[in-house]
């Protein structure tokens, strides 16, 4: 058996992290153009260092909830034949004990050297622009993966997906690319996919099975499932 989980704001959402855009298109009453692109990086860099230090300073806020609990209990039965593929930019997955762990937009505490393009962990502020670890110079920014670039890991995570048994997405939409086509991957090669949400998305009707309910309650359920 090999298991592809991608997770997205919904599992962290129940753990009190703001999941990242209202309705209205704000992030935490920014817009998101302001402090979610490079654009707005490059005019507002104090903003954006501001935005995301907060962020990661909330992170000592929050716990992982029983649904990350219960996918690192399923880690530790299969290993490397599960891997969890997150949207989401918190560390929620590792502190609950998974370690094989793609984050595809990023980390918060995680910081990128855009001189030396090195990275690191990172949990102080970076509004008074300290400098780089490696290199010295000042030029660190959030190891965040803005709208207009490339999400992080997409080779190893489509070799996964071919490789799968089954597709897992719990609390998330998959309406954006490229989270949205993985369902479509892994059906084509004969996974089996199953959608754990508070409610139906849009793209429920494509999977073989769809859950509805919180992710602590019946991420739980599935996990016991798999172990029964």
């Amino acid at each position: 058996m090999s298991i592809v989980v991608l997770t997205g704001a919904g599992i962290s959402a129940e753990s009190g992290v703001a999941t990242f855009r209202d309705a209205d298109g704000l992030w935490e009453g920014h817009d998101v153009a302001q402090v979610a692109t490079p654009e707005g990086f490059a005019a507002d860099p104090n903003l954006v260092q501001r935005f995301y230090d907060e962020r990661r300073a909330s992170l000592a806020s929050v716990e992982p909830n029983a649904a990350h609990l219960a996918l690192a209990e399923l880690e530790q039965e299969l290993g490397d034949r599960l891997l969890v593929v997150t949207q989401n930019v918190d560390d929620l997955h590792e502190r609950a004990g998974s370690k094989n762990v793609i984050h595809m937009h990023g980390q918060l505490r995680s910081v990128w050297c855009t001189a030396c393009d090195a990275r690191f962990k990172w949990d102080a502020p970076l509004v008074t622009n300290p400098p780089c670890p490696g290199c010295a110079v000042p030029n660190l920014r959030p190891d965040i993966v803005w709208f207009g670039e490339i999400p992080y890991q997409m080779d190893e995570i489509q070799q996964a997906l071919l490789d799968a048994d089954t597709f897992v997405s719990i609390g998330t939409s998959s309406e954006v690319y490229p989270a949205a086509g993985f369902v479509a991957l892994a059906s084509d090669v004969g996974a089996r996919t199953l959608e754990i949400n508070l409610h139906p998305s849009r793209m429920s009707r494509v999977y073989d099975e769809v859950r509805k309910g919180p992710a602590t309650a019946v991420v739980r359920e599935w996990v016991d499932e798999v172990l029964a």
